[in-house]
């Protein structure tokens, strides 16, 4: 929904929301949300760990990948993939952040140990 005070953007699977402004990177309305992004490279489309899914129509929601993204992310534009730190919000989007990676990993384990598939946790 569109506010007074800016356009909303909704990050899943964590339903957070972010009001914002026309023009804020992903990334900084993620930062508004508190919606852990990872970055290294302070936003330069350098070292591709902000990556996020943008779904349907929502694609049209924020800015057209520049040439960096696009030569940064190739064939993943296709599926909807795009950078945090480049895409700008130009409409109400909703954002799909991948869970982290070591997360994911431990999460694993742990399911794994419960359902008793392993002996040892590590």
């Amino acid at each position: 929904m569109k506010s007074q005070q800016g356009l909303t953007v909704i990050f899943q699977p964590d339903n957070r929301k972010a009001v914002v402004p026309r023009g804020v990177t992903l990334l900084e309305a993620a930062r508004k949300a508190g919606v852990a992004i990872t970055t290294r490279c302070g936003g330069k489309a350098g070292c591709l760990m902000c990556k996020v899914r943008i779904e349907g129509q929502d694609a049209a929601a924020v800015r057209p990948a520049g040439d960096a993204e696009r030569r940064k992310l190739g064939s993943l534009l296709h599926e909807g993939v795009r950078l945090a730190c480049q895409a700008a919000v130009w409409d109400n989007v909703t954002v799909i952040v991948p869970e982290d990676p070591l997360k994911a990993a431990v999460r694993r384990k742990l399911e794994a140990a419960r359902r008793g598939e392993e002996e040892d946790l590590w």
